[in-house]
């Protein structure tokens, strides 16, 4: 049985998942590792109570825990986790019969300065003047679809495989809709600057 040990950090999740078959208490790392992540993420998807985070947080990891012995373990960790955590935020909106809250946007400027540099057309570009507060009202104006994109490619950093993995969509797709999800975001903040 392998204990839990200073160097977690040098472990990578597939290690601590398999130390975590043999011994559930490993287990612990990995909520370490992905608490707070995930509760920004889910935050980032609309859920602004943070008794409500803690509630779909929960579950996300009772239901990681329940699962693990499914995990494919030639797979990406972070995706199943996410993927998870997307499903128990959708899940928790339906009980509701609620839209999201709209989005928590703390690192607005980083993020429209990556998505600029991003854009097809280099005579696109956002006006980086503008601030959280602009880009998180931008946000929840977005068709749910396209903001789901966005959240996980420019907020939480995710490659498109693995978003193509956590919302369970083939991988082209991605791609078409972070494009089509950028070019209504760019609608959405110019229409909200003419209007000011």
């Amino acid at each position: 049985m392998e204990l839990l040990t200073p160097d977690l950090d040098s472990r990578t999740d597939t290690d601590v998942v398999r130390a975590t078959l043999a011994d559930r208490e490993q287990f612990g790392v990995l909520i370490e590792r992905y608490e707070t992540k995930l509760r920004r993420y889910i935050m980032r998807l609309g859920l602004r109570v943070p008794d409500d985070q803690d509630d779909v947080l929960q579950e996300t990891f009772i239901k990681a825990y329940r699962n693990l012995n499914s995990f494919d373990t030639s797979l990406s960790f972070s995706s199943w986790i996410y993927r998870i955590a997307h499903n128990e935020a959708m899940t928790w909106f339906r009980r509701r019969s609620v839209r999201p809250e709209g989005n928590m946007v703390s690192d607005g400027d980083e993020v429209l300065e990556f998505i600029a540099s991003t854009q097809d057309s280099p005579e696109v570009r956002f006006d980086l003047g503008l601030n959280a507060e602009e880009v998180t009202a931008a946000l929840a104006k977005l068709d749910d679809k396209y903001r789901e994109v966005l959240i996980l490619r420019f907020f939480e950093h995710k490659e498109y495989d693995e978003i193509s993995d956590i919302l369970q969509i083939p991988i082209g797709s991605v791609g078409t809709l972070i494009h089509r999800g950028k070019k209504q975001l760019l609608t959405v903040l110019n229409h909200d600057a003419v209007r000011i």
